[in-house]
């Protein structure tokens, strides 16, 4: 999901982040006539090589000999513009659980044939018929995980059961909150006995107030900034993804983390298909071979979200399996909520009501 990890994996340029990627044998004949599939993906968001991790684009590569030309996003509507006001051509990409129901209902997406993914059958059940995508007409899972807090044992006296704790005077400008609206709304609709998988514009107000009740205490709304403020003791509470939380806490011995005892969002990214799709069959070979086992693994490794492929799974050590930030329990997930795709107008509505939380 909309996930930004502090590592780059490649130089950063200004704005959105492009890996024009070649093949790793030297681009010969027979590479170039298997042709190419454009990937437009979260930033940071596939293994590159990185901590003696496989580079799984490099063994696409070097299977198929087709060539990746691979682009990045920061968030599902600067993907959803991209494919709307542009001329550009994507065959994969990864939308959030509320986009992918977005972008069926506009009809955005082509149907896979699961024919030419055969590892979809690697998938557990649980991530086979999403919620956005019931008939599994046109997604194939790519991660999942949950919303929960982080925070450091030195500067926190208490350690945190709920998401009340970002309320905690106690903890005044020593807390980070999501800079999006779609999270941070979320996290005080909880709050406020608020189902936030759907909503209105009255549940958005009610929010809206208990936000900004928590503003005097926030020292930042943070994303990717979120790494570097709880890694280096310069904050004591964040609420982020589970995934992104593990990662932080290899770094810093001194942090722990907390699955929020109301339960929390689940969310899953899935690979999909556009419209603008010019390599359909390459984009499918492409979304097959990120389903293989070992790939999938590999992967898992550097993204430590959860990954749907149970074949993967079975592949890892207990050290990652037996980490309820990669994968909670089952009954921790029910009490989960997923987004859904709320109405246009309720959604500009939010963000709208955020920016003036953060102005206020």
């Amino acid at each position: 999901m909309k996930k930004i990890l502090s590592i780059m994996l490649c130089a950063a340029l200004t704005g959105t982040t492009v890996f024009a990627l070649a093949g790793c044998s030297g681009g010969g004949e027979k590479k170039q006539d298997k042709g190419e599939v454009n990937i437009y993906n979260w930033t940071d968001y596939v293994s590159r090589g990185e901590y003696d991790l496989m580079d799984v684009i490099d063994e696409f590569e070097k299977e198929t000999g087709i060539k990746v030309n691979y682009t990045t996003y920061e968030t599902n509507e600067e993907m959803y513009n991209m494919l709307k006001q542009s001329n550009s051509s994507y065959d994969v990409i990864c939308p959030s659980e509320y986009m992918v129901s977005k972008l069926i209902r506009e009809n955005m997406l082509l149907e896979l044939n699961y024919d030419n993914i055969p590892n979809y059958a690697n998938l557990s059940e649980r991530f086979k018929k999403l919620s956005c995508d019931p008939d599994s007409k046109y997604t194939v899972c790519y991660d999942w995980g949950v919303t929960a807090m982080v925070y450091n044992t030195k500067m926190v006296k208490n350690k945190p059961t709920d998401w009340d704790a970002l309320w905690d005077e106690s903890l005044k400008g020593n807390i980070l909150m999501f800079n999006n609206s779609r999270d941070a709304m979320a996290v005080a609709m909880q709050q406020l006995g608020i189902n936030p998988a759907t909503c209105t514009k009255e549940d958005v107000d009610k929010a809206t107030e208990k936000l900004k009740e928590q503003k005097p205490l926030v020292k930042k709304y943070v994303m990717d900034q979120v790494f570097n403020e709880m890694q280096n003791n310069q904050s004591a509470l964040a609420a982020y993804y589970a995934g992104d939380i593990a990662m932080m806490m290899e770094e810093n011995e001194d942090l722990d983390y907390c699955l929020p005892a109301s339960g929390s969002n689940l969310f899953y990214d899935a690979m999909c298909i556009p419209t603008s799709s010019k390599n359909k069959e390459n984009a499918e070979a492409f979304i097959n071979f990120m389903q293989k086992p070992e790939i999938a693994a590999e992967n898992f490794k550097y993204l430590r979200y959860g990954t749907p492929n149970q074949k993967a799974i079975e592949l890892l050590d207990k050290e990652y399996t037996e980490n309820e930030l990669s994968f909670p329990s089952d009954e921790y997930l029910d009490k989960c909520y997923v987004f859904s795709d709320i109405d246009d107008e309720v959604y500009a509505y939010m963000q709208e009501k955020f920016v003036e939380v953060q102005a206020n």
